[in-house]
């Protein structure tokens, strides 16, 4: 990964661990996985997963016994991630062997076929993977036939690799980073939440709102937005585990995929090529710029929404992010006048979004300083940015022209993340990097997630981003 900014910074100015991986190498180092399997296995499965461990070995990586990971209680620690294959009766899901909702990724191992067929739609295929996910009580799925294996995860992320068993480049750079980060909400202790403070009558609004309806009607046909998946609909072994699902997705009724978003307007200061206190290090161009960081705000759908039947007195909500003790802290204001009836949940990518909005002032502090005529700076101070993430990819003739690509090398990690906000950052301080070195206008980035979507982030409006991409999306 690029050195551009350090740990420290992403610390500081995200919240992000200090001891967040970002690179395969130490994915693999910092991996604790065990294997639990079932009480019976097919010779496929079985094989499967010897493999799967000897790979595992190679790459530094130790593979624990179930006897030898768990604790007295019989449950496993935190971090541990558990390799579950075959098929368990209730009393045996590995649900019931951890210690946190939040910190133990289980994968579920099967002898069967994915649950898809190359003419199923994005919804569809999102679906069927949420519902075996809710039934098995697993956070990823891996499916062994006779001559291929299937990863698929939360996200709707599907990665098919033809071969009987895995080999060792495909589990180090497709396996092992979904199973670094486990793909969690925002919790309560993680931001304030700032009930009925986000004004939805002011002029700034309905005009922010304006744009997202266009956005949301623009969208509404194109079946690469993924709209909704409800809790409901979902098949559950019992009601105590529905209950744990509930509780592992902060109750929320569904869960809506991808999200729109406004970044309000930001006047940020040109960046100084002296060290200054209180100024954010950024390396670039072989230069070190010292940008001051400002306070930045975005509008953005709640998490759960129809984003294709937009209501913004009830979907739009604001976050935000301030420094405190030493590291960025998030926010969220929900809309006035709301029932206590209507629960704003903050988006499972507010750091990624939060991610973007920072870089974004970042990005146009260092223009101003290299390209005072540059009009990312004032678009950003008049106009904000919009940021459009969807579970799909673009084609590459439709990069807007000033908009730069980046993200496709990275580690192919899940949404939520702390890895997905560094990436967000660092690819974008890339970007600007290449078109300063190619004199080009910069008016925005694209970031591919690996086998999971793409953000577009700049100065085209959400609704212009919409018409541009409506009928462009294309499944790799």
């Amino acid at each position: 990964m690029s050195n551009s900014i350090s740990p420290d910074a992403l610390h500081h100015l995200l919240g992000i661990p200090l001891d967040t991986p970002l690179g395969i190498d130490d994915m693999c180092g910092r991996l604790k996985p065990v294997l639990y399997p079932a009480p019976s296995l097919s010779v496929r499965l079985e094989q499967f997963c010897n493999a799967l461990v000897t790979v595992m070995q190679s790459l530094g990586i130790t593979v624990l016994a179930k006897e030898d990971a768990a604790g007295a209680d019989g449950r496993f620690a935190s971090g541990t991630v558990i390799l579950a294959p075959g098929y368990f009766p209730d009393d045996l899901l590995a649900i019931n062997r951890v210690t946190t909702l939040y910190n133990n990724i289980i994968v579920g191992i099967y002898d069967e076929p994915a649950p898809l067929t190359s003419d199923s739609l994005p919804q569809q295929r999102l679906d069927a993977i949420v519902g075996r996910l809710a039934r098995d009580m697993v956070h990823i799925l891996i499916f062994v036939t006779e001559n291929s294996w299937t990863i698929c995860t939360m996200n709707g992320g599907v990665a098919t690799f033809h071969t009987p068993e895995p080999s060792r480049e495909d589990v180090r750079c497709a396996l092992v980073p979904k199973l670094t980060a486990q793909v969690v909400p925002p919790r309560a202790d993680e931001l304030d939440i700032m009930h009925g403070e986000l004004d939805t009558a002011t002029p700034e609004f309905e005009a922010v709102a304006a744009d997202f309806m266009q956005c949301s009607a623009l969208w509404s046909n194109n079946a690469a937005l993924l709209t909704h998946t409800s809790t409901e609909g979902l098949e559950y072994r019992s009601p105590f585990y529905k209950r744990i699902v509930a509780r592992y997705l902060d109750q929320r009724s569904g869960m809506s995929y991808g999200f729109f978003a406004r970044q309000l307007p930001v006047a940020v200061q040109p960046a100084l090529l002296n060290e200054a206190t209180g100024h954010l290090h950024i390396r670039l161009q072989k230069r070190d710029f010292f940008v001051p960081v400002p306070k930045v705000s975005v509008i953005t759908t709640r998490s759960g929404c129809r984003k294709h039947q937009l209501d913004p007195k009830k979907d739009l909500v604001e976050i935000g992010i301030v420094q405190r003790e030493g590291k960025g802290r998030a926010w969220l204001k929900t809309p006035a006048g709301m029932s206590p009836d209507d629960v704003a949940k903050p988006s499972f990518d507010t750091l990624t979004i939060l991610a973007h909005a920072l870089g974004n002032a970042l990005m146009a502090s260092i223009l101003m300083t290299l390209k005072p005529d540059a009009s990312f700076p004032f678009h950003l101070a008049r106009s904000g940015a919009s940021i459009t993430h969807w579970h799909d990819y673009l084609h590459l003739e439709q990069l807007p022209e000033g908009y730069y690509l980046h993200g496709a090398e990275n580690p192919p990690v899940a949404c939520s993340t702390p890895q997905s906000a560094a990436y967000s950052l660092l690819g974008k301080i890339a970007v600007l990097e290449q078109a300063l070195e190619n004199g080009l206008e910069y008016r925005g980035d694209v970031h591919v997630e690996p086998n999971h979507g793409t953000n577009i982030v700049g100065m085209l409006s959400l609704a212009e981003t919409a018409q541009l991409l409506n009928n462009s999306s294309v499944t790799p």
